[in-house]
C-alpha cells in the first residue's frame, strides 16, 4: 500500500540526531557506528581530543553531520557543561544515549572512602540524570524523543564474582530505576526511556583487564551459556532498535545483551 512504512523502514533514523555521551571509544563508538548507518546524525561527547575527532572523520565519511563535543561528565558540573554545548550547537536532539560509566576501582566495599564512592556514583549515575535534566527539555516540549541508558547486567540482577567495586553495581541499579520511573513521567509526554543492559564485553578497557587477570576472564566466559564475550559492534542493533520507530510502543524496558550470562 502506498504510504504504508514497512517494517524495516521503522528502523531508519533519518532527519534525526543522536547525542551520545562516552561516543568516542568502545561501546559508544560502537553505538555511534549502527545508529549513522540507520541515518542518524551525531553529537558525539566525549574526554579525549583525538578520539573524538577520528569518530567523527570515520563517520562524516558515512555521509552524516557529526559534531563532537570535548567534555567530561563524570562530574555534575562537567555533565553540565558539556549539556551546554550540545544546546550551543541549536540543533533539536531527538534521541540522548546515557553511555558513559565504568568500574575503574576495584575495591572492597568496606575500604572505600565515601568521597570516592560518591565520584563513582556521579560517573554511573548523577552524569545520565543531569543529561536528561537538560537535554530532554526540548524532546518534552515536542512531544517526541527516546532516552537510552546504558546500564550492565552487574546491579540489577547479579553481582559479578572475583571483583570489588560494588559502587558499580548499585549505580548500575539506581540508573535502572531511573529509567523505569523517567519512562513512566515522560510517557504522556511523548518520550520513551528504555536501557540495554550489557554483559561482558570487548572492549579496549575489557582487553586490557582480561590480558592482566586471564584467569578472571576464563572464569567470566565459564558462566556465559554462548561461552564467549561479546564484540562491541553487537550492541548496536539494539541501540537503533530503542532510538527508532520499530520500538514505538515500548517505555520503561531494559534489554539484557549478555549472551544468556544471567540465565543462570
Amino acid at each position: 500500500m502506498v504510504g504504508v512504512m514497512g517494517v524495516l523502514d521503522r528502523f531508519r533514523l533519518d532527519g534525526r540526531t543522536v547525542v551520545i555521551t562516552g561516543g568516542s571509544r568502545g561501546l559508544g563508538r560502537a553505538m555511534a557506528q549502527g545508529l549513522a548507518e540507520a541515518g542518524a546524525d551525531l553529537i558525539l561527547i566525549g574526554r579525549e581530543g583525538d578520539a573524538l575527532e577520528t569518530a567523527r572523520e570515520e563517520l562524516t565519511a558515512l555521509g552524516r553531520w557529526v559534531a563532537v563535543v570535548p567534555g567530561d561528565v563524570s562530574t555534575p558540573a562537567g555533565a553540565g557543561a558539556a549539556c551546554q554545548q550540545v544546546l550551543n550547537l541549536n540543533r533539536p536532539v531527538d534521541v540522548l544515549v546515557n553511555n558513559v560509566g565504568g568500574r575503574r576501582v576495584d575495591l572492597p566495599t568496606e575500604l572505600m572512602p565515601v568521597e570516592q564512592w560518591q565520584q563513582l556514583i556521579d560517573l554511573n549515575l548523577t552524569s545520565a540524570l543531569v543529561c536528561c535534566q537538560q537535554l530532554c527539555t526540548g524532546m518534552l516540549a515536542r512531544g517526541r524523543g527516546s532516552v537510552i541508558n546504558v546500564t550492565s547486567i552487574a546491579g540489577p540482577w547479579v553481582s559479578i564474582p572475583g571483583i570489588g567495586g560494588r559502587h558499580y553495581e548499585t549505580a548500575k541499579a539506581a540508573l535502572t530505576g531511573l529509567t523505569r520511573a523517567l519512562a513512566a513521567d515522560w510517557a504522556p509526554r511523548g518520550v520513551r526511556v528504555n536501557a540495554i543492559a550489557p554483559g561482558g564485553f570487548l572492549t579496549d578497557p575489557n582487553r586490557r583487564w582480561f590480558t592482566e587477570k586471564p584467569d578472571f576472564q576464563r572464569a567470566f566466559e565459564g558462566r556465559i551459556p554462548m561461552a564467549r564475550l561479546g564484540e562491541p559492534t553487537e550492541l548496536a542493533p539494539t541501540a537503533v532498535f530503542l532510538a527508532s520507530d520499530a520500538s514505538s510502543y515500548i517505555t520503561g524496558s531494559t534489554v539484557i545483551v549478555d549472551g544468556g550470562y544471567t540465565l543462570w
